[in-house]
């Protein structure tokens, strides 16, 4: 692949002292099984994150302030989507880097989601609402990520 020097490079910064390891892809069907069904989760995030652009947009071109802490949000919730998608693509290529990062920010951004969706007066319901569905997928993936099949076709490198 023409890319993929680029891609290694991006990997390096990425990845910290484990962007080299990379594991042998599984074959097991419960692995592609659950890398699917996190494909699943994330593809309805991306597009649950694109509805809330949309609905941000048509309001305020009907006229209303939606507010800039709503646009921060829209934005960051693709920008999350997007990088955990590159995270998922690397994984399955075997780059055990991807997978811990898949599996880490799977577990802290709904955390930060639940918690930005407790501030009172900070979004409007209809955000407030994006937020907890948001969290329930990453919990989601992160639930399959978590799974011993997953953990064990991934396993530590040695130091």
């Amino acid at each position: 692949m023409q890319f993929e020097p680029a891609l290694r490079r991006l990997d390096r910064i990425a990845g910290g002292r484990h962007a080299d390891h990379r594991v042998a892809v599984s074959d097991d069907p419960r692995v592609v099984r659950s890398f699917r069904s996190v494909t699943v989760l994330l593809a309805i995030g991306f597009v649950l994150g694109i509805a809330t652009v949309v609905v941000a947009l048509v309001m305020t071109l009907d006229g209303a302030d939606v507010g800039l802490a709503v646009w921060m949000r829209c934005l960051v919730v693709l920008a999350i989507t997007t990088t955990l998608f590159y995270f998922l693509w690397r994984a399955r290529a075997g780059w055990y880097w991807a997978f811990r990062r898949l599996q880490l920010f799977s577990r802290i951004f709904p955390i930060v989601a639940l918690v930005l969706a407790a501030i009172p007066g900070l979004y409007p319901f209809w955000v407030v609402t994006e937020q907890i569905l948001f969290a329930v997928l990453l919990i989601g993936v992160s639930d399959y990520l978590q799974s011993d099949v997953m953990r064990a076709a991934y396993p530590k490198p040695e130091r």
